[in-house]
């Protein structure tokens, strides 16, 4: 008999399998240069597990091996004009929030640098960014020299630097160990108890009540709830001082603290939460069963009409919705607005990324909105090239 894993988030439950996806892209972003090199890249597989103590979900079969943070790996949402409002909203509301002038940033996972860049700059701070993938070519140069980025993963090797206020978004969700991560995120801080800390990534009983099967992919070995996100800092160590969800419920947000003394602070003490995502675990079999079939028949039926379909947005949600379907060749494109992503194609099924000026020749009759929150701007894009295609709403 099969020993169900600990779970690493509270490290005292048991993670018990709820849904499995094998054969799954090990990489969601990252770009291949050839049908041919996308259709063989490396697979791993899923099998999310819940943990009944503290709410965590992770996949216990993750392998950090398959996965790669590289100069290959292009994450950002920067090009959207929609993204591009919340990011500088939400850098503007965290500098005023924590009063953030001339202050010390550190930020853990920044990606290509766009969102410490917007809180240095707003707030005439010094930064400090922490991401392999990390691009100097593509970031405008700060003349002050007051920012400057690290090409590693954050660990303990760092933690002479630092900080008034630590910042960490859509990165808690890719580290397989949260708990050990967090402790030495804590550790680093020590007996500085004025540091803010920020962190933002997925909310996860969203993913668990819509059952947005889309959101669940490789990279994310992790899931959160706000039960199991309090739980996690608690235990590190941290006052929790609130949660809350921005960007149309899609991200989860904590604000918290160091506590004065480096040990466990009170656990949060909500076990009706956790009866309630109990309950939406249950029920996510039946709802993915369901959801997959729905989506399977409207993508049968266009290619039945010989409707020419393609996917706007080729990050992450396209690419567990491509190989979740299977959708073979009824969608030949993928449009995206990032002119970085063009001319790649699709881990695991191989259509070629391509600008949205494209489909002003190609013509589709029909567009797959990946995203919901980037409907709206979609729509203005494709009526300004004269187009009217039928769109439907992940």
């Amino acid at each position: 008999m099969s020993v169900s894993p600990v779970c690493p988030n509270c490290l005292l439950g048991h993670l018990q399998v709820f849904h499995e996806a094998p054969g799954v892209p090990a990489n969601s972003c990252i770009l291949l240069s050839s049908c041919a090199a996308a259709l063989r890249y490396p697979s791993g597989d899923i099998r999310l597990g819940y943990c009944r103590r503290c709410g965590f979900i992770g996949n216990i079969a993750f392998d950090p091996r398959l996965t790669e943070y590289s100069e290959r790996y292009e994450e950002t949402q920067g090009f959207s004009l929609t993204f591009k409002r919340f990011h500088r909203q939400l850098a503007d509301d965290l500098i005023a929030r924590y009063t953030l002038e001339h202050k010390k940033i550190l930020e853990i996972g920044c990606g290509k640098g766009e969102f410490l860049m917007l809180l240095c700059e707003g707030g005439r701070n010094t930064g400090i960014g922490f991401d392999p993938s990390y691009l100097p070519a593509r970031n405008v140069a700060d003349n002050s020299g007051n920012v400057s980025f690290v090409r590693d993963f954050y660990s303990e090797q760092y933690a002479g630097h630092s900080a008034d206020f630590i910042c960490c978004k859509m990165t808690l969700e890719h580290i397989a160990a949260p708990a050990r991560f967090m402790a030495t995120v804590r550790k680093a801080i020590a007996g500085d108890l004025n540091t803010q800390v920020f962190f933002m990534l997925p909310e996860a009983r969203r993913i668990l009540q819509d059952c947005a099967f889309e959101d669940i992919y490789y990279e994310h070995c992790c899931y959160f709830t706000p039960y199991s996100l309090r739980y996690l800092f608690s235990l590190a160590g941290f006052d929790v001082l609130e949660t809350s969800d921005v960007y149309d419920g899609q991200y989860l947000c904590i604000f918290a603290r160091p506590l004065a003394a480096q040990e466990p602070g009170p656990l949060p003490a909500h076990r009706d939460e956790l009866l309630e995502l109990s309950s939406l675990v249950a029920e996510f079999p039946r709802k993915f069963a369901a959801r997959k079939k729905h989506w399977q028949h409207i993508v049968d039926q266009h290619q039945q009409r010989g409707d020419k379909l393609i996917l706007w947005g080729s990050g992450s949600k396209a690419v567990s919705f491509l190989t979740t379907l299977q959708v073979g060749t009824a969608v030949e494109y993928v449009v995206d607005v990032n002119p970085n992503r063009h001319g790649y194609f699709m881990p695991g099924t191989g259509q070629k990324i391509i600008a949205p000026e494209s489909l002003a020749s190609y013509q589709p009759d029909v567009v797959l909105v990946v995203n919901a929150v980037y409907r709206d701007e979609i729509a203005q894009d494709l009526a300004a090239m004269g187009l009217r295609p039928q769109i439907h709403v992940l």
